[in-house]
């Protein structure tokens, strides 16, 4: 079965972008950009990557999911298919995009993911943002987050808030580089807190 991966740039303060949707803060430059680029080459937009002669010899993604607000980013420049190389899927219930290369829809989020892990095909990407994440948390099978030095103090959370729902992961592998980012890739774990047994329970402090 497929698996939604949520990859995704996040502060030391737990955000993935500022209050506007700014991302500019996090490096982008640095010893981290080859290694993460040659694993994580399907998420470099697909102008970015003709331009900057990047290879996508080892696919990971072939579908990338996004709220609104993410995909919206580009907008203002004219970039209306970001990730063309993959299928896109944005998330709305008021506004369509306005390129066949994209897929609008405002179907249950979990009910859609669920269907697409039952088709055949590579991982799918989660890109955001915070609220498109926090109603897939029961969904996401791998976390990998690229941890930057920089703290934003206010922005769009990892995890939009919601309900208690603790869930485990367990840590696969960290990459600390000389830039400062910290890679750090996840796996839901086979633990009591995702078979139901303490899921979705506040647990008094003993």
């Amino acid at each position: 079965m497929r698996e939604l991966v949520y990859y995704v740039a996040v502060s030391l303060d737990g955000f993935i972008a500022g209050p506007g949707g700014e991302f500019d803060a996090f490096p982008i430059e640095g010893d981290h950009m080859d290694a993460i680029n040659e694993r994580y080459a399907d998420t470099i937009p697909t102008d970015l990557a003709l331009a900057l002669g990047v290879e996508r010899t080892t696919p990971m993604f072939d579908t990338v999911l996004m709220g609104w607000n993410t995909y919206a980013v580009g907008l203002p420049l004219g970039v209306t298919s970001p990730y063309r190389h993959l299928r896109q899927i944005v998330f709305s219930s008021t506004r369509r995009a306005e390129t066949d290369d994209v897929q609008t829809t405002d179907e249950d989020p979990v009910a859609l993911v669920r269907r697409l892990k039952r088709e055949p095909g590579d991982a799918i990407w989660l890109c955001g943002g915070g609220a498109l994440a926090s109603s897939l948390l029961g969904e996401v099978d791998r976390l990998v987050l690229k941890r930057s030095p920089v703290v934003f103090g206010a922005g769009i959370p990892l995890f939009a808030p919601g309900a208690y729902v603790p869930e485990r992961f367990d840590e696969v592998t960290t990459t600390v580089f000389g830039s400062g980012v910290v890679l750090s890739e996840y796996v839901r774990a086979k633990h009591p807190l995702n078979r139901g047994g303490l899921r979705g329970r506040r647990v008094p402090p003993a």
